[in-house]
Protein backbone atom coordinates (compact mmCIF):
# COMPACT_ATOMS: atom_id res chain seq x y z
CA UNK A 1 0.00 0.00 0.00
CA UNK A 2 1.44 3.43 -0.89
CA UNK A 3 2.45 5.19 2.33
CA UNK A 4 3.29 8.75 3.31
CA UNK A 5 6.39 9.20 1.09
CA UNK A 6 4.60 7.74 -1.96
CA UNK A 7 1.38 9.67 -1.31
CA UNK A 8 3.34 12.90 -0.84
CA UNK A 9 5.06 12.47 -4.21
CA UNK A 10 1.75 11.58 -5.88
CA UNK A 11 0.15 14.73 -4.45
CA UNK A 12 3.04 16.93 -5.61
CA UNK A 13 2.94 15.43 -9.11
CA UNK A 14 -0.82 15.87 -9.36
CA UNK A 15 -0.54 19.46 -8.22
CA UNK A 16 1.96 20.28 -10.95
CA UNK A 17 -0.03 18.44 -13.61
CA UNK A 18 -3.71 19.22 -13.01
CA UNK A 19 -4.26 22.28 -10.78
CA UNK A 20 -5.84 25.05 -12.83
CA UNK A 21 -7.02 22.66 -15.54
CA UNK A 22 -10.64 21.71 -16.23
CA UNK A 23 -11.62 18.11 -15.54
CA UNK A 24 -13.33 17.34 -18.83
CA UNK A 25 -14.77 14.01 -17.72
CA UNK A 26 -14.23 10.95 -15.58
CA UNK A 27 -14.47 7.57 -17.28
CA UNK A 28 -15.24 4.69 -14.92
CA UNK A 29 -13.88 1.31 -15.92
CA UNK A 30 -14.96 -0.70 -12.88
CA UNK A 31 -18.35 -0.51 -11.14
CA UNK A 32 -16.68 -1.52 -7.87
CA UNK A 33 -14.55 1.62 -7.70
CA UNK A 34 -17.14 4.32 -6.92
CA UNK A 35 -18.33 4.09 -3.32
CA UNK A 36 -20.61 7.15 -3.25
CA UNK A 37 -23.84 8.01 -5.04
CA UNK A 38 -24.61 11.66 -4.34
CA UNK A 39 -23.21 13.82 -5.83
CA UNK A 40 -22.75 11.74 -8.99
CA UNK A 41 -19.35 11.46 -10.62
CA UNK A 42 -20.47 13.31 -13.74
CA UNK A 43 -21.30 16.39 -11.67
CA UNK A 44 -17.56 17.16 -11.76
CA UNK A 45 -17.34 17.30 -15.54
CA UNK A 46 -16.07 20.67 -16.72
CA UNK A 47 -14.96 21.82 -13.27
CA UNK A 48 -11.53 23.29 -12.67
CA UNK A 49 -9.16 21.59 -10.24
CA UNK A 50 -8.27 23.96 -7.40
CA UNK A 51 -6.02 21.84 -5.22
CA UNK A 52 -4.67 18.40 -4.30
CA UNK A 53 -3.89 17.24 -0.76
CA UNK A 54 -3.32 14.09 1.28
CA UNK A 55 -5.62 12.84 4.02
CA UNK A 56 -3.77 9.97 5.64
CA UNK A 57 -3.22 7.48 2.81
CA UNK A 58 -5.99 9.04 0.74
CA UNK A 59 -5.57 11.61 -2.05
CA UNK A 60 -8.08 14.45 -2.13
CA UNK A 61 -8.65 16.47 -5.32
CA UNK A 62 -10.52 19.74 -4.74
CA UNK A 63 -12.67 21.13 -7.54
CA UNK A 64 -14.87 24.17 -8.01
CA UNK A 65 -18.10 24.65 -6.04
CA UNK A 66 -16.64 22.82 -3.01
CA UNK A 67 -16.57 19.39 -4.68
CA UNK A 68 -13.94 16.83 -3.73
CA UNK A 69 -12.72 13.55 -5.21
CA UNK A 70 -11.34 11.21 -2.54
CA UNK A 71 -9.09 8.41 -3.81
CA UNK A 72 -7.85 5.47 -1.74
CA UNK A 73 -5.27 3.39 -3.61
CA UNK A 74 -5.25 0.57 -1.04
CA UNK A 75 -2.57 -2.06 -1.80
CA UNK A 76 -2.44 -2.30 -5.58
CA UNK A 77 -3.98 0.97 -6.79
CA UNK A 78 -1.75 3.28 -8.83
CA UNK A 79 -2.08 6.58 -10.72
CA UNK A 80 -0.39 7.21 -14.05
CA UNK A 81 -0.11 10.24 -16.32
CA UNK A 82 -0.90 9.42 -19.93
CA UNK A 83 -1.71 11.16 -23.20
CA UNK A 84 -5.08 12.86 -23.49
CA UNK A 85 -7.99 10.41 -23.77
CA UNK A 86 -5.71 7.42 -23.20
CA UNK A 87 -7.53 4.10 -23.20
CA UNK A 88 -8.11 2.31 -19.93
CA UNK A 89 -6.13 -0.94 -19.56
CA UNK A 90 -8.55 -3.84 -20.00
CA UNK A 91 -7.74 -5.82 -16.87
CA UNK A 92 -6.43 -3.20 -14.46
CA UNK A 93 -8.15 0.03 -15.52
CA UNK A 94 -10.46 1.50 -12.87
CA UNK A 95 -10.96 5.08 -14.03
CA UNK A 96 -9.57 7.83 -16.23
CA UNK A 97 -9.59 11.55 -15.43
CA UNK A 98 -9.48 13.43 -18.73
CA UNK A 99 -7.99 16.92 -18.83
CA UNK A 100 -7.33 19.30 -21.70
CA UNK A 101 -3.65 18.30 -21.84
CA UNK A 102 -3.55 14.69 -20.63
CA UNK A 103 -5.23 11.92 -18.64
CA UNK A 104 -4.70 10.52 -15.16
CA UNK A 105 -5.28 6.76 -15.37
CA UNK A 106 -6.26 4.93 -12.17
CA UNK A 107 -5.30 1.24 -12.19
CA UNK A 108 -5.33 -1.64 -9.73
CA UNK A 109 -3.26 -4.79 -10.22
CA UNK A 110 -5.52 -6.98 -8.07
CA UNK A 111 -8.71 -8.91 -8.67
CA UNK A 112 -10.02 -8.06 -5.20
CA UNK A 113 -10.79 -4.45 -6.20
CA UNK A 114 -10.07 -2.75 -2.88
CA UNK A 115 -9.25 0.71 -4.26
CA UNK A 116 -12.03 3.27 -3.95
CA UNK A 117 -13.27 6.63 -5.16
CA UNK A 118 -15.72 8.91 -3.38
CA UNK A 119 -17.22 12.19 -4.60
CA UNK A 120 -18.35 14.53 -1.82
CA UNK A 121 -19.36 18.15 -1.46
CA UNK A 122 -18.34 20.48 1.34
CA UNK A 123 -15.17 20.45 3.41
CA UNK A 124 -17.04 18.98 6.36
CA UNK A 125 -17.74 15.87 4.29
CA UNK A 126 -14.03 15.03 4.37
CA UNK A 127 -14.11 14.36 8.11
CA UNK A 128 -15.60 10.90 7.45
CA UNK A 129 -12.28 9.88 5.85
CA UNK A 130 -10.08 11.23 8.64
CA UNK A 131 -8.91 8.31 10.80
CA UNK A 132 -7.53 10.71 13.41
CA UNK A 133 -3.85 9.84 13.12
CA UNK A 134 -1.39 12.65 13.80
CA UNK A 135 1.13 14.01 11.31
CA UNK A 136 4.56 13.19 12.74
CA UNK A 137 5.98 16.30 11.06
CA UNK A 138 3.43 18.56 12.72
CA UNK A 139 3.87 17.33 16.29
CA UNK A 140 6.51 17.51 19.01
CA UNK A 141 7.96 14.58 20.93
CA UNK A 142 5.52 15.08 23.82
CA UNK A 143 2.52 14.72 21.50
CA UNK A 144 4.16 11.73 19.84
CA UNK A 145 4.69 10.13 23.26
CA UNK A 146 1.06 10.65 24.33
CA UNK A 147 -0.27 9.18 21.12
CA UNK A 148 2.12 6.22 21.16
CA UNK A 149 1.33 5.24 24.74
CA UNK A 150 -2.40 5.97 24.95
CA UNK A 151 -3.02 2.32 24.02
CA UNK A 152 -0.77 -0.60 24.89
CA UNK A 153 0.17 -2.43 21.70
CA UNK A 154 3.28 -3.67 19.97
CA UNK A 155 5.30 -0.99 18.20
CA UNK A 156 4.46 -2.51 14.82
CA UNK A 157 0.74 -2.26 15.51
CA UNK A 158 0.88 1.26 16.98
CA UNK A 159 2.99 2.80 14.20
CA UNK A 160 0.69 1.45 11.49
CA UNK A 161 -2.61 2.24 13.22
CA UNK A 162 -4.19 5.14 11.24
CA UNK A 163 -6.06 6.22 14.37
CA UNK A 164 -2.70 6.97 16.00
CA UNK A 165 -0.32 8.02 13.22
CA UNK A 166 -1.04 9.18 9.70
CA UNK A 167 0.43 7.58 6.60
CA UNK A 168 2.69 4.87 8.07
CA UNK A 169 2.19 1.32 6.85
CA UNK A 170 3.92 -2.04 6.82
CA UNK A 171 6.93 -1.09 4.71
CA UNK A 172 8.04 2.10 6.39
CA UNK A 173 7.29 0.85 9.89
CA UNK A 174 9.89 -1.87 9.25
CA UNK A 175 12.36 0.77 8.11
CA UNK A 176 11.59 3.09 11.03
CA UNK A 177 12.04 0.36 13.63
CA UNK A 178 15.30 -0.75 12.07
CA UNK A 179 16.57 2.84 12.13
CA UNK A 180 15.51 3.12 15.78
CA UNK A 181 17.13 -0.26 16.63
CA UNK A 182 13.89 -1.45 18.20
CA UNK A 183 11.89 -4.67 17.97
CA UNK A 184 8.46 -4.74 16.37
CA UNK A 185 7.25 -6.70 19.38
CA UNK A 186 8.15 -4.16 22.05
CA UNK A 187 5.05 -3.11 23.97
CA UNK A 188 4.49 0.63 24.00
CA UNK A 189 3.80 0.66 27.75
CA UNK A 190 7.35 -0.53 28.39
CA UNK A 191 9.15 2.25 26.54
CA UNK A 192 11.29 4.75 28.39
CA UNK A 193 11.52 8.43 27.47
CA UNK A 194 14.87 7.95 25.73
CA UNK A 195 13.48 5.14 23.59
CA UNK A 196 10.43 7.20 22.63
CA UNK A 197 12.63 10.13 21.64
CA UNK A 198 14.79 7.78 19.55
CA UNK A 199 11.71 6.37 17.83
CA UNK A 200 10.34 9.87 17.22
CA UNK A 201 13.54 10.96 15.48
CA UNK A 202 13.82 7.71 13.51
CA UNK A 203 10.22 8.08 12.31
CA UNK A 204 10.70 11.62 11.06
CA UNK A 205 14.15 10.98 9.59
CA UNK A 206 13.09 7.80 7.75
CA UNK A 207 9.94 9.30 6.25
CA UNK A 208 11.70 12.55 5.34
CA UNK A 209 14.66 10.83 3.67
CA UNK A 210 12.46 8.46 1.67
CA UNK A 211 10.19 11.29 0.55
CA UNK A 212 13.26 13.21 -0.67
CA UNK A 213 14.58 10.10 -2.42
CA UNK A 214 11.29 9.45 -4.23
CA UNK A 215 10.89 13.14 -5.07
CA UNK A 216 14.33 13.18 -6.69
CA UNK A 217 13.53 9.99 -8.59
CA UNK A 218 10.36 11.47 -10.10
CA UNK A 219 11.75 14.94 -10.81
CA UNK A 220 9.27 16.97 -12.85
CA UNK A 221 7.58 13.83 -14.14
CA UNK A 222 4.97 11.53 -12.64
CA UNK A 223 5.63 8.57 -10.29
CA UNK A 224 5.49 5.36 -12.31
CA UNK A 225 7.40 2.99 -10.00
CA UNK A 226 5.43 3.09 -6.76
CA UNK A 227 6.22 -0.06 -4.79
CA UNK A 228 6.62 -1.20 -1.21
CA UNK A 229 9.74 -3.18 -2.10
CA UNK A 230 12.86 -1.21 -2.94
CA UNK A 231 16.40 -2.54 -3.06
CA UNK A 232 17.66 0.49 -1.15
CA UNK A 233 15.54 -0.37 1.89
CA UNK A 234 17.35 -1.64 4.95
CA UNK A 235 15.11 -4.58 5.87
CA UNK A 236 11.64 -4.47 4.33
CA UNK A 237 11.29 -7.10 1.62
CA UNK A 238 14.95 -8.11 2.00
CA UNK A 239 14.62 -11.46 3.74
CA UNK A 240 17.92 -13.33 3.76
CA UNK A 241 19.92 -10.39 2.44
CA UNK A 242 22.60 -8.71 4.57
CA UNK A 243 21.61 -5.91 6.91
CA UNK A 244 23.32 -2.72 5.67
CA UNK A 245 24.49 -1.94 9.20
CA UNK A 246 25.86 -5.25 10.49
CA UNK A 247 25.68 -7.67 7.51
CA UNK A 248 23.55 -10.17 9.46
CA UNK A 249 20.83 -11.80 7.32
CA UNK A 250 17.48 -10.02 7.45
CA UNK A 251 14.83 -12.11 9.18
CA UNK A 252 11.16 -12.50 8.27
CA UNK A 253 7.92 -13.39 9.98
CA UNK A 254 4.97 -14.09 7.68
CA UNK A 255 1.41 -13.82 8.88
CA UNK A 256 -1.80 -13.71 6.83
CA UNK A 257 -1.27 -11.17 4.03
CA UNK A 258 1.60 -9.40 5.74
CA UNK A 259 5.15 -9.97 6.86
CA UNK A 260 7.57 -8.39 9.32
CA UNK A 261 11.19 -7.83 8.31
CA UNK A 262 13.88 -7.09 10.87
CA UNK A 263 17.53 -7.53 11.75
CA UNK A 264 18.02 -9.75 14.79
CA UNK A 265 21.44 -8.29 15.53
CA UNK A 266 20.35 -4.65 15.35
CA UNK A 267 16.83 -4.92 16.75
CA UNK A 268 16.27 -7.94 18.98
CA UNK A 269 19.61 -8.47 20.69
CA UNK A 270 20.48 -11.35 18.39
CA UNK A 271 17.27 -13.26 19.07
CA UNK A 272 15.51 -14.69 16.02
CA UNK A 273 11.76 -14.47 16.52
CA UNK A 274 10.06 -17.82 15.93
CA UNK A 275 7.23 -17.87 13.42
CA UNK A 276 4.90 -19.76 15.69
CA UNK A 277 5.45 -17.56 18.71
CA UNK A 278 5.09 -14.32 16.78
CA UNK A 279 2.03 -15.58 14.98
CA UNK A 280 0.33 -16.22 18.33
CA UNK A 281 1.16 -12.69 19.42
CA UNK A 282 0.01 -11.13 16.19
CA UNK A 283 -3.32 -12.92 16.42
CA UNK A 284 -3.97 -10.87 19.52
CA UNK A 285 -2.43 -7.58 18.42
CA UNK A 286 -2.71 -7.51 14.64
CA UNK A 287 -5.58 -7.86 12.15
CA UNK A 288 -5.36 -11.05 10.15
CA UNK A 289 -6.17 -9.38 6.82
CA UNK A 290 -6.55 -6.00 5.17
CA UNK A 291 -10.32 -6.45 5.22
CA UNK A 292 -10.28 -7.10 8.95
CA UNK A 293 -8.10 -4.02 9.51
CA UNK A 294 -10.52 -1.82 7.59
CA UNK A 295 -13.45 -3.27 9.50
CA UNK A 296 -11.67 -2.67 12.80
CA UNK A 297 -10.97 1.01 12.19
CA UNK A 298 -14.34 1.64 10.53
CA UNK A 299 -15.07 4.37 8.05
CA UNK A 300 -16.43 4.53 4.51
CA UNK A 301 -15.41 2.00 1.90
CA UNK A 302 -12.01 0.34 1.59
Amino acid sequence: MPELPDITVYVEALRSHIIGHPLERIRIGSPFLVRSVDPPVNSLHGMQVLGVDALGKRIVIACEDDFFVVIHLMIAGRLRWRARHAALPKRTGLAAFDFDHGTVVFTEASRKRRASLHVVRGGESLTQFDRGGIDVFACDVATFRRRLTEENHTLKRSLTDPRLFSGIGNAYSDEILHAARMSQLTWTSRLGDDEIERLFEATRTTLRSWTARLRAEVGVGFPDKVTAFRSEMAVHGRYGEPCPECASPVQRIKYAENEVNYCATCQTGGRVLADRGLSRLLKEDWPRSIDEWEARIGGPGH
